[in-house]
């Protein structure tokens, strides 16, 4: 009997949509589930027909695997993890290969690649995007942990992830130990952005001009024809114009409260680790955690003053601001998540390729669009691009959208529309292109409460002073603050 090229263990649906890939792809693939009777429900069902070869236990599995073993696990994330890669490593030798392709922490991904490793054997965390139907049709694939792994798997990976035009597969190496699942959590935290953004402008057309749903429907199309072209715009489109039985829209009787499964959450989190501005992303997880108060919402609306929604001003002209105002917003959600890749492989020490980064999410993940397209164009241009609002075109882009931007958020601001994403990206253009910032009062505060030093504009950086501000409070300083 042949022996399978991977095993695969979790048979939900992105477990099942993985194998069906890789089969049709001549890869041929065993699989395992600790509810047993779902792998005779999937050979009978989805795989009937195939070439997949089904297992009932894990001794079984790693019998039909040819070496060195590839085995992926499509698993919850956390505790179920770590019970599986204990239950392997008894059975497997030195060079198989363990790999999770769960939205795992990117911190237990480096503590188990450290443990799998002292095993002798090889590990890797990967980060897959595209839901569902990208797990069938081709996903993008951010495999990162075991350098040595990664020609083993490299094969299988790019031959069924999603391609762009070019062909080029949206997978590539990413990185020593958790890169891989970091490089995800950014991008689930850069798609936390973008759909805030979404939402805030649907918001404005809603309330701020009274658009009908059929009428934002024929905006997003246009919008997904030019610069915004995107998966997230293009579904938009779509649910605007999808109607309930009844004919109505049925966005409209959605309640308005959003949930969150973490790895936005778990970004905004690194982001204050490293010290990285992430505005965008924190003020989307933190707009999910507002919508959920539904009930004190619904009765401070009763309680509380403030300007009534609607604008005055032309439809056309407010929608043409609009566009130009996601825009300018989405190229500072991106240029926050590369900034905080940027620093966490610096802590880390990864070795990222940026470029190749915007090139595995063009195609396949739900952030897909063809902005990103000019991501990779800036790191082609310049591999050590500090900042992606240095690079010309996206320079230009910000300077032509700059005036509608400032207008679109002085407008919500004005009518009492909340749009937190929008005004934090505007909030953070407008600091970091500022030479000086209002810190040194705040540093002088600190000195003052609590001898925390400063440093002097007259004095070489890296000098530190304290001033006895009261005339009482003595020459004793506290540690040199973190800039």
């Amino acid at each position: 009997m042949k022996k399978a090229d991977i095993g695969l263990v979790g048979l939900a649906v992105m477990g099942q949509n993985l194998v069906l890939n890789m089969n049709d792809h001549s890869f041929t693939v065993a699989v395992y589930n600790r509810t047993v009777s779902k792998v005779g429900d999937f050979l009978s069902g989805g795989a009937k027909g195939t070439n997949v070869i089904g297992a009932r236990s894990i001794e079984e599995l790693v019998r039909l695997l040819a070496k060195p073993r590839r085995i992926m696990l499509m698993v919850k994330a956390g505790k179920p993890v770590d019970e599986f890669i204990e239950a392997l490593i008894p059975h497997l030798e030195p060079g198989d290969i363990i790999i999770d392709g769960g939205n795992s922490n990117y911190q237990d991904t480096m503590r188990r690649a450290a443990l799998v490793e002292s095993k002798g054997l090889l590990y890797i965390g990967t980060g897959v995007s595209g839901g569902e139907e990208g797990a069938r049709r081709g996903p993008s694939i951010m495999p990162g942990g075991s350098p040595a792994a990664w020609p083993h798997v490299k094969p299988i990976f790019q031959a069924i992830a999603a391609k762009v035009a070019d062909g080029s597969p949206c997978c590539d190496w990413v990185g020593e130990n958790g890169a891989g699942h970091y490089v995800k959590m950014v991008h689930n935290g850069i798609e936390y952005g973008d759909m805030q953004l979404i939402c805030e402008a649907y918001h404005l057309m809603k309330e701020g001009l009274g658009l009908s749903a059929d009428e934002m429907h024929e905006v997003f199309s246009q919008w997904n024809t030019g610069k915004l072209d995107s998966y997230l715009i293009e579904i938009t489109r779509d649910i605007l114009g999808f109607k309930d039985r009844d004919g109505k829209p049925i966005v409209d009787k959605i309640l308005d409260t959003a949930g969150q499964k973490g790895t936005g959450k778990w970004t905004g989190i690194s982001a204050l680790e490293l010290g990285i501005p992430l505005t965008m992303v924190v003020e989307a997880v933190l707009g999910r955690a507002l919508s959920a108060l539904k009930d004190e919402r619904v009765a401070a609306s009763q309680a509380l003053p403030g300007p009534g929604p609607k604008f005055s001003v032309d439809r056309k002209s407010f929608v043409a601001d609009l566009q130009e105002a996601v825009y300018a917003s989405k190229i500072i959600s991106y240029t926050q998540g590369y900034m905080l890749m940027r620093a966490a492989a610096k802590e880390y020490k990864w070795n990222l390729n940026y470029g190749g980064v915007a090139l595995m999410w063009r195609g396949g993940c739900i952030i897909r669009s063809a902005f990103l397209g000019k991501i990779k164009e800036a790191f082609d241009k310049d591999p050590n691009l500090s900042n992606l609002l240095l690079d010309s075109y996206f320079r230009e882009q910000i300077e032509g959208a700059q005036s509608a931007w400032r207008r679109v958020v002085a407008n919500a601001a004005e009518r009492g529309i909340p749009v937190p994403a929008m005004s934090s990206a505007l909030a953070f253009y407008d600091g970091y292109r500022r030479a000086w910032l209002p810190a040194n009062l705040l540093q002088a505060q600190r000195d003052y409460f609590g001898a925390h030093t400063y440093e002097r504009v007259d004095k070489p950086r890296g000098q530190f002073f304290h001033t006895n501000w009261t005339g009482h409070g003595g020459d004793v300083t506290s540690n040199p603050y973190q800039a």
